[in-house]
């Protein structure tokens, strides 16, 4: 499966979450922080799953620091299914 988020609308890190709560359809009980994000993507999305951030470097350039904490989350879920040796992965694109 693959989802997209469009970075030319994520302007703060809440827009980010909103974008994130809407495309796994989680509104009700999604935290609105990186913790609840390594939550959903390291242990309650289905794999496979690639997400792709169009326009990321939009985004970069309106969040700074938290889009490198952002991507730093989407490494660990990563790197935590290939050190799992999960056949089927979470991948993330920065387009």
């Amino acid at each position: 499966m693959q989802l997209e988020i469009i970075g030319s609308k994520i302007y703060t890190e809440q827009d980010f979450h909103n974008q994130i709560s809407k495309i796994f359809s989680i509104h009700d009980y999604y935290g609105n922080n990186l913790d609840a994000l390594w939550d959903l993507l390291s242990t309650n999305v289905e794999r496979p799953i690639t997400l792709v951030w169009k326009d990321a470097m939009f985004s970069k350039n309106q969040l700074e620091n938290i889009f490198i904490e952002i991507v730093k989350v989407l490494e660990r879920v990563k790197k935590q299914d290939e050190d799992y040796g999960f056949e089927e992965k979470f991948n993330y694109i920065l387009e």
